[in-house]
């Protein structure tokens, strides 16, 4: 096949889904055994059969409805595999954690998974998770899967099982904690994810259910947005990994200062907005993901692909979440030293990301309500309770002559109303008072 100096994901996997004849194999056979010496040919297998979020598997792998499972320490199995299960989260209200008093420990620097667990046991988040205070971090990284079979459901008809059997694959545990009563195997994330790839706790979960005596514990742990998440789990069927079952989400949150509307509006009055940047409109609805976004890019520079992969989003969402941080002046484009185009934070954004909750937000805020239309429309807000309706957001960014089609001014109103909705949030109670008009 020859290998292409620069290639995308999605490139990659169309040349091998061509010349290997895939999708009319899995047809004929139910499945595709693949190696990583024949997926290197074409790009690095480490990259190209790694897909935590549903919404990171290449169109070719969408369209088809397929997915990619690991069966050896050098092969892959591609079928349809139903193998993500949806992140619910809860309407639990987030406990407060005391920060502990450690220098080396900062809670306005948690960018990292690693960072992330690291203050969950030291502030003692996972004693409570775990209901034990006893208990002792003793386990991460990589090792071998061990060898054993499972059954997973068909992404076309849940009814039918698929088999599939797995010797010594390579897997890796973010962290594990033991206590005396139970062993908690945790999958990290550092930013909101929408679903999960289940063999992520399935496999560690099968490798220990057999090593140990005491109960295993799988357990998700989201961090975002300065709230930390963590979801247990279990397997009621340890023969099926889509078995697996939310038992409790439980939140945490260091929020050692609190933001009133007071602190919202005094800011707002010290705002002079500016003129609209030369960047287009945002089309970006969630501002809590452009924070995440924010988040990811605090360790390091990454190309639009490597955003995608990290961020889990599909590249057009790449595209608006960049734009959108682009337009707020928190990140800028670069070229790396293979002459490819990245994105890093700006010298504001940096500023921002290291400050702590209350300074760290309103910052945030600040950058928002200086772009006109955002000002406009949190002013209305105050002095009414209420956000304008989608007609009256369209008609402020009619009047605002923005150099968007009129076509998409409605779509982009979305985006207006979900920023100043995180505005309004960040509050300790969400006014009753505010709603959608």
């Amino acid at each position: 096949m020859g290998t292409a100096a620069k290639i995308t994901i999605e490139e990659a996997w169309e040349k091998l889904f061509d010349h290997c004849n895939i999708i009319a194999t899995v047809a004929h056979e139910g499945s595709f055994r693949i190696s990583s010496s024949e997926i290197n040919k074409v790009k690095e297998a480490r990259l190209m059969a790694k897909f935590d979020q549903s919404a990171q598997l290449p169109k070719i792998f969408q369209e088809n409805k397929l997915s990619i499972l690991p069966i050896t320490r050098g092969e892959y199995l591609i079928g349809p595999f139903m193998t993500h299960i949806k992140v619910e989260y809860t309407a639990v209200r987030p406990l407060p954690v005391v920060v502990p008093a450690l220098q080396t420990l900062d809670p306005a620097n948690l960018y990292s998974e690693a960072a992330a667990l690291l203050f969950a046991y030291n502030s003692g988040i996972m004693t409570d998770i775990m209901e034990s205070k006893n208990i002792h971090f003793t386990v991460s990284g990589r090792m071998s899967s061990g060898n054993f079979s499972y059954a997973i459901r068909d992404t076309n008809n849940p009814a039918i099982h698929h088999t599939i059997t797995v010797q010594n694959a390579q897997i890796e545990i973010d962290a594990g904690y033991e206590s005396p009563e139970a062993f908690c195997i945790c999958e990290a994330k550092h930013i909101a994810v929408e679903d999960m790839l289940i063999r992520q706790l399935y496999y560690p979960y099968r490798l220990w259910k057999y090593k140990i005596s005491k109960p295993v514990i799988p357990l998700l742990c989201v961090f975002s947005n300065d709230v930390f998440h963590a979801f247990h789990y279990t397997f009621e069927d340890i023969q099926c990994c889509n078995s697996i079952r939310l038992v409790k989400h439980q939140a945490y949150t260091f929020m050692d200062e609190v933001i009133t509307v007071a602190d919202l509006i005094t800011l707002w009055k010290k705002i002079k907005p500016t003129t609209e940047p030369d960047v287009t409109f945002p089309q970006a609805d969630s501002f809590s993901r452009v924070v995440d976004l924010l988040s990811v890019l605090y360790e390091r520079a990454l190309t639009r692909e490597e955003v995608t992969l990290q961020y889990a989003f599909d590249l057009r969402q790449t595209d608006y979440y960049i734009t959108a941080c682009t337009y707020l002046g928190l990140v800028i484009r670069t070229t790396n030293d293979d002459g490819e185009p990245e994105y890093r934070l700006s010298p504001d954004g940096q500023r921002i990301m290291v400050q702590g909750y209350k300074a760290k937000n309103l910052a945030l805020v600040q950058k928002i309500l200086e772009r006109p239309v955002f000002n406009r429309v949190f002013e209305l807000t105050i002095h009414t309770g209420a956000l304008p309706d989608k007609q009256h957001l369209c008609r402020i960014m009619t009047d605002a002559h923005l150099t968007i089609h009129q076509a998409t001014i409605e779509r982009r109103s979305s985006t207006i109303r979900g920023w100043i909705t995180w505005i309004m949030n960040l509050t300790p109670k969400p006014q009753p008072e505010l709603h959608y008009g």
